[in-house]
């Protein structure tokens, strides 16, 4: 009987973010040049396992001339408005999509001569979608309606409480139940400052689920799960779609018949026809969304400043509207579920302060402002790229693909 030979000794893979790790990886990968020829260390604390750097080309549409809502939240988690002021910004893109940052700019330059965007924040909630297993369906209906009368508890709970895993900037504002089954699925609704807050919410959920309804509820789940997917964490949803999931942001601007005409070259009734079209074929196919291309603009704008990428999912649902008005035409979108933040994360890293410094949204108290940016910027896009598939045939749309399309 025949042995097989035995197997190669396995290379043990460096798994730290040292200087003699780093090089030991890139050694075992060959690769080098641009790769490798910045400094990682300001990239280390960023992300596990770092061996380079992948280099994408930045390019700046502008100016966004937008009115800008300032924020605050009040002492229910309200987001209120204080002030409101009239800015013109530069946005910066990362990307590597011919005619993105010339679509976008040809947006910007319609809506300037309209009389710019106007954005309005609605809401901030991020959620963390728990579950609690029990024996039956009647369990868990206790269990939800415990849970929902027990908010003023937890809220205190977590305030009192000094374990060093909680963060204290991330505030329970509401809870949602929802049984199916045995299940209870628990969606906790938090505030979290100006970072997007997955960590901190999962930290003080975790403490919930684990610390408090574990121990405490009138019915003992058989298994807590920290996150069952029920509101659509990195994903388009309904749930998130309707409620809202990081920042809820409204962009809208009146372009004037002029502006449509001479800059987006095309005609109201046009774009008005393609509204039409578009959104009764987004709800013939069951799109999460009513709109044109926004994950575009938010994933070139998110990896520009640090923003997690994984995000984009969620955050480029959309609900776009156009209508006839006299004059012009009234374009808008909604966001439920901008995933932005301006502290924490990717947002530390050198590039990523440098663009958001830019845009006058680096560090506290900025993250309102960045919303905004975004989604004007990415309204920008949506009115561009319509305006190109509006006209007779979409030839606009086909030449622009076909002159910066890259290998024919």
């Amino acid at each position: 009987m025949s042995r097989c030979p035995p197997l190669p000794e396995r290379t043990r893979w460096p798994r730290k973010n040292d200087a003699d790790s780093i090089r030991a990886r890139q050694e075992a990968l060959g690769i080098d040049g641009l790769v490798t020829s910045v400094d990682l260390e300001p990239f280390a604390s960023a992300a596990e396992a770092v061996t380079g750097v992948a280099v994408i080309p930045v390019s700046v549409a502008g100016p966004l001339d937008l009115s800008l809502g300032e924020y605050e939240l009040d002492d229910d988690g309200a987001v209120v408005e204080r002030a409101r002021t009239r800015e013109e910004v530069f946005v910066p893109l990362a990307h590597t999509e011919g005619g993105l940052t010339a679509s976008m700019q040809r947006g910007m330059k319609a809506a300037q001569g309209s009389g710019g965007f106007t954005t309005h924040v609605v809401a901030d909630r991020i959620t963390r979608a728990s579950c609690f297993v029990c024996a039956t369906a009647g369990e868990a209906l206790e269990l939800a309606r415990w849970i929902e009368a027990e908010l003023p508890q937890l809220q205190a709970w977590l305030a009192g409480s000094d374990d060093p895993s909680l963060s204290r900037h991330a505030r329970l504002r509401e809870v949602k139940t929802h049984v199916v089954g045995p299940m209870c699925h628990v969606l906790w609704r938090w505030t979290t400052g100006d970072a997007v807050g997955p960590n901190m919410m999962t930290r003080n959920s975790y403490a919930l689920n684990m610390g408090y309804v574990m121990q405490r509820a009138p019915v003992k789940p058989e298994r807590a799960i920290l996150e069952a997917n029920m509101g659509g964490d990195k994903k388009p949803s309904h749930e998130f779609f309707q409620q809202g999931h990081g920042k809820t942001v409204i962009a809208e601007v009146t372009l004037t018949d002029e502006a449509i005409r001479r800059v987006l070259r095309t005609t109201p009734e046009d774009l008005d026809a393609l509204s039409w079209a578009g959104t009764h074929g987004a709800v013939a196919s069951g799109m999460q969304s009513v709109a044109f291309t926004p994950a575009t603009a938010i994933a070139a704008i998110f990896a520009a400043t640090g923003q997690d990428l994984g995000m984009v999912g969620t955050s480029s649902m959309a609900h776009g509207t156009g209508r006839r008005v006299e004059g012009g035409l009234h374009a808008s979108i909604r966001f439920p579920g901008l995933e932005v933040g301006t502290v924490g994360g990717g947002t530390t890293l050198p590039f990523a302060r440098d663009w958001l410094a830019a845009l006058g949204c680096a560090g506290p108290g900025k993250v309102y402002r960045f919303a905004q940016i975004v989604a004007a910027s990415a309204l920008a896009l949506e009115i561009s790229a319509s305006a190109a598939m509006a006209t007779a045939g979409s030839e606009n749309f086909f030449k622009a693909h076909h002159e910066r399309g890259g290998l024919r």
